[in-house]
């Protein structure tokens, strides 16, 4: 069984959570890159995030990407914006078909929304086995050996 790894982390806390998955499942993993540069901290990044969400934008990506049809199961993470996935996550799915795989998703966040961001991303791979679903909150506050044991816990229960 082949497994990806594809995730979108603006300050790092879905990027700890994703090399965690890749390094326990020693898989490919890749991580989504806007074309530009989306604000960081403070105000500025819950008011574009929230914007660029409601208004479903899709950033360009200067990712490549391998063939999906050579994985059998894919782990998508994201931050949660708006109760919602991120832009480039949309962008990904947009340009990006997957269909009759396992798919594993995991989230970061610091004020909750996993329901719905999961539901939506559900309703987005609806063609195909959703195996679990993880949330985080603020990862980057947590050791890494707790974060690593909840992986670990995860793992085990939807492989």
């Amino acid at each position: 069984m082949k497994t990806l790894i594809v995730f979108y982390s603006l300050e790092g806390n879905t990027k700890i959570i994703a090399d965690i998955l890749a390094e326990e499942l020693d898989s490919e993993c890749i991580e989504l890159k806007p074309d530009k540069e989306i604000p960081k901290g403070g105000f500025t990044k819950f008011l574009w995030g929230g914007k660029s969400v409601l208004f479903h934008e899709k950033p360009t990506l200067t990712n490549e990407f391998p063939d999906i049809d050579e994985y059998d199961t894919i782990f998508i993470g994201t931050p949660i914006w708006a109760s919602s996935y991120t832009p480039p996550i949309a962008s990904f799915l947009e340009k990006v078909s997957i269909r009759g795989k396992k798919i594993a998703l995991f989230a970061c966040h610091a004020g909750g929304g996993a329901e719905k961001c999961f539901e939506k991303l559900k309703s987005q791979l609806n063609d195909n086995q959703i195996i679990g679903t993880i949330t985080f909150t603020d990862p980057g506050k947590e050791e890494r050996e707790k974060i690593k044991a909840q992986l670990k816990h995860w793992l085990h229960e939807i492989t």
